[in-house]
């Protein structure tokens, strides 16, 4: 496979040739998944470029190890932020051509990963394609629409809207190139993702209200015929160019996150781009009282279904057990609930050493049978409707040593400062990260990820523009739902986190976090004289508020053992 892109590259004049994570749609599951076929690096995010002489994968803090793992052999793993392409070419001439595919990069990605140290040439056709060309799938995944009533909001409430910003910003037309701003828009939802059920789509909408939906049309024959879609241009995606050159105004909006080179290009030939957001993202990040509504019932089910879980985890003998039958038996139980879709990303199961592989996955290879000493770290999410959950639990099978201990009471410490920050004093995510990690850098540990992301509602799990992370300065608002997630990695040996969506609620005109995830926290794990009265009080009422809330699921067994967390 290596071989045959490097021919390509004497074939196309190149000295190296990009390969992204990403598809067209720049969505969080590629479909084609090209970065895997060539690197076998199943994370999901990173990038390859491949030389003459050499390959090199570029991955973030979560995934250096996984990568290293994976696919180490064929490829120098480079660390984001501490090297970018930039760093390999900056003391090399500008006659180095290294090449992509337009459709499947952003401008503001190949400027910042690339600084005009080299020239950039866009190849039409795509170089792993040409090897591998996508088996054409027959299936047709139809689109469907999410009522009013489930998604608090039509979609004519939504679009009038987007368009008074546009208008505000005197922005003729947008094109809404992400997805999952599509799905949001028009009250969509699909099965074109596997873990997501975002549908793939991109869009134009005009300051006087028209909509153009760019897609494969088979999968609308359903929807199309619904009365809230009549006035809706569904088109084939080739027709995009059409459209634009019979739009009239000067100024288009763009996303410079999701809007690929091609794309602006096709944009920037008939109109001046004067932004580069979309407004979806903000408007989308702030969910009204139904989604809350349903994100609250949503968690529910998932709370009863990860307790189950946690009883049967602790209380197996672990004679058979290993990661892969561990993480089939919490589907089996979130499958119990009729509601339940499927997972919201690939659930992490990881055991001992494992369990330090930030986003780790077990396959035939890696699979590994769960001790009696180990350190569990599960982190799942389901896809419900409607609702989207993400939760992580570390758990033990025996007593754990004085250090593992005090460790995950610094996580747990740090977690607890999170949701109760003071958000009327705090409205940035990157100091609410800083705060959850004072008492693992009071002892010179940290972890290399935020500390927490925006989850969408039965969209995406990640979701921006909101996040609690070292650079993120987004204002936190009402309404809006991210994770709370510190951890601590030792690299070979274990792995902890703790996970729990919250969300902003408001009340008398004071914000505050309130958690959405209801499940115990291992009490064998922490190191209660670490904590203060203040952390112990918070403690005592969320396991109080996770029996009051699931106990009525739970069998007697199930409910007595969870009453001895109270």
């Amino acid at each position: 496979m290596l071989k045959e892109i490097k021919k390509l590259l004497l074939t196309n004049n190149l000295d190296g040739y990009m390969v992204p994570k990403n598809d067209e749609y720049f969505s969080e599951y590629a479909s084609p998944d090209r970065l895997l076929k060539i690197s076998k690096f199943s994370g999901s995010a990173g990038f390859a470029i491949l030389m003459k002489n050499k390959n090199y994968l570029f991955v973030d803090g979560r995934y250096t190890l996984q990568a290293q793992l994976e696919s180490g052999s064929n490829f120098e793993i480079l660390e984001i932020p501490k090297f970018f392409p930039y760093d390999l070419f900056k003391n090399n001439s500008l006659n180095i051509k290294i090449g992509f595919d337009p459709k499947l990069f952003t401008n503001r990605m190949l400027k910042g990963y690339f600084k005009n140290t080299c020239k950039l040439v866009p190849v039409n056709k795509n170089l792993v394609d040409e090897i591998l060309p996508e088996k054409h799938n027959i299936k047709v995944n139809n689109f469907y629409n999410i009522k009013n009533e489930d998604s608090g909001e039509s979609l004519s409430s939504k679009t009038e809207r987007l368009c008074k910003i546009l208008k505000k910003n005197k922005i003729d037309n947008i094109f809404i190139s992400a997805p999952e701003n599509i799905a949001w828009l028009l009250n969509l939802r699909g099965n074109d993702n596997p873990n997501s059920p975002v549908p793939n789509a991109k869009g134009i909408i005009t300051k006087n209200k028209e909509v153009y939906i760019f897609t494969k049309l088979s999968k609308i024959k359903k929807i199309r015929k619904l009365k809230i879609y009549k006035k809706i241009n569904f088109l084939e995606e080739s027709e995009v160019y059409s459209i634009i050159k019979n739009l009239t105004g000067k100024n288009f909006c763009i996303d410079n996150l999701t809007c690929s080179i091609f794309f602006e290009h096709l944009i920037r030939s008939s109109f001046k781009v004067s932004h580069f957001f979309d407004p979806c993202y903000q408007l989308k990040s702030i969910k009204n009282n139904t989604e809350i509504y349903h994100t609250k019932k949503t968690h529910i089910y998932d709370g009863v279904a990860l307790t189950k879980f946690l009883y049967w985890a602790k209380h197996n003998n672990l004679k058979n057990l290993d990661e892969k039958k561990a993480e089939k038996k919490l589907e089996y139980f979130r499958k119990q609930n009729k509601s339940y879709l499927y997972p919201s990303f690939n659930t992490i199961m990881g055991s001992g050493p494992n369990s330090a592989i930030i986003h780790y996955r077990s396959n035939s290879k890696t699979n590994r049978k769960i001790k009696k000493n180990d350190i569990l770290l599960c982190d799942s999410g389901g896809q419900y409707k409607y609702g989207t959950t993400d939760v992580t639990r570390t758990i033990c099978f025996s007593k754990p040593s004085k250090n593992i201990k005090n460790i995950f009471t610094r996580v747990l410490k740090g977690h607890i400062s999170v949701v109760r920050t003071n958000l009327n004093k705090i409205k940035e995510g990157y100091k609410i990260d800083k705060n959850a990690r004072y008492w693992l850098n009071k002892v010179n540990l940290d972890y290399p990820h935020g500390t927490g992301h925006g989850v969408g509602f039965f969209l995406n799990v990640h979701e921006g523009p909101q996040g609690l992370s070292k650079y993120n300065k987004v204002k936190l608002k009402n309404g809006m739902i991210l994770s709370n997630e510190p951890g601590f990695y030792k690299k070979n040996k274990f792995g902890i986190r703790i996970e729990n969506l919250i969300y902003i609620a408001q009340k008398k005109g004071k914000l505050f976090f309130e958690n959405l995830t209801f499940a115990p926290i291992d009490k064998d794990l922490i190191n209660f004289g670490m904590l203060n009265k203040v952390e112990k009080n918070y403690l005592f009422k969320y396991n109080l508020e996770i029996y009051k809330k699931i106990s009525k699921f739970l069998n007697k067994k199930e409910k007595k053992w969870l009453l001895n967390f109270i």
